[in-house]
């Protein structure tokens, strides 16, 4: 049988788990588990004493756990659980009614939790939580700074300066979900592209669609099949919707020559 769960036990399996997650090369896999570990740990200390929610060791353990799952999501590319774990740390970060001393990522994680709202276009939800922070945390905080300047940017429509931004982040984990937003900012860039021009040289397409390499730029066009000619160093886009919208125009001008006959006929 084994041995019930205790306040120093949980506490020690997570600094191991800490430790493994700050690790140069984590085994994210093994990671997970010991979290599963931690979360069955903290339901067991909990149906043991029912007071044990009021000890603000254990609600700072529960915290630091949740933290910890919402880092690893990060590094998993799991988004659905990383906004699980931002809920679950909700009332940690705006509702601490225990009087906990304020975690060191806290802001870190509110940041990556307001770009992940970027990223997916749920712009009232990111108001609706940077109402809930201090004014001098957004005016000066470099983790919330940064997503606020970016939804202005966004709004401005200055794509631009979203991308100079990605090289700007306060910290590497934030390019994951920069990556996911420029990557919806580049498909309507290049929807508005096919549209406006029948074809492009590689280093403004490059530039337009804020590429860094011309390899990215080519398998881009790869996926969007379009057509590539290496000896030009030229892009041609499909000209499908520009054949429609001419046979549309050719229509048009059909019946309005039509209705001017039933005109003349009618004078």
């Amino acid at each position: 049988m084994s041995a019930k769960p205790t306040v120093q036990s949980v506490s020690k399996l997570f600094e191991n788990t800490r430790a493994a997650l700050n690790s140069q090369n984590p085994n994210l896999d093994a990671i997970k588990s010991q979290l599963s570990q931690l979360k069955v740990s903290l339901v067991g200390l909990a149906l043991q004493n029912s007071q044990i929610e009021a000890d603000q060791s254990f609600q700072v353990l529960k915290r630091s756990v949740a933290e910890l799952g919402a880092e690893l999501s990060i590094k998993m590319a799991d988004i659905a659980a990383f906004e699980r774990y931002m809920a679950q740390l909700e009332p940690f970060y705006f509702d601490n009614r225990l009087g906990l001393d304020e975690s060191k990522v806290m802001y870190p994680l509110i940041g990556l939790n307001l770009l992940r709202m970027l990223s997916d276009n749920l712009i009232a939800d990111f108001h609706t939580v940077l109402e809930r922070i201090d004014l001098e945390q957004i005016q000066n905080n470099p983790f919330i700074v940064h997503p606020v300047k970016l939804e202005q940017a966004l709004m401005e429509g200055s794509y631009k300066k979203v991308w100079q931004a990605r090289s700007e982040v306060p910290t590497p984990e934030y390019l994951f979900f920069m990556d996911i937003l420029m990557s919806t900012i580049r498909n309507e860039v290049a929807s508005c592209v096919e549209k406006s021009y029948v074809s492009l040289p590689f280093d403004d397409a490059k530039s337009v669609l804020f590429f860094s390499s011309m390899d990215e730029l080519l398998r881009f066009a790869q996926e969007h099949q379009w057509s590539v000619s290496p000896s030009e160093k030229r892009i041609t886009f499909k000209t499908e919707a520009e054949d429609t919208r001419m046979f549309q125009g050719e229509n048009i001008m059909k019946q309005t020559l039509s209705y001017a006959r039933e005109l003349e006929r009618i004078v």
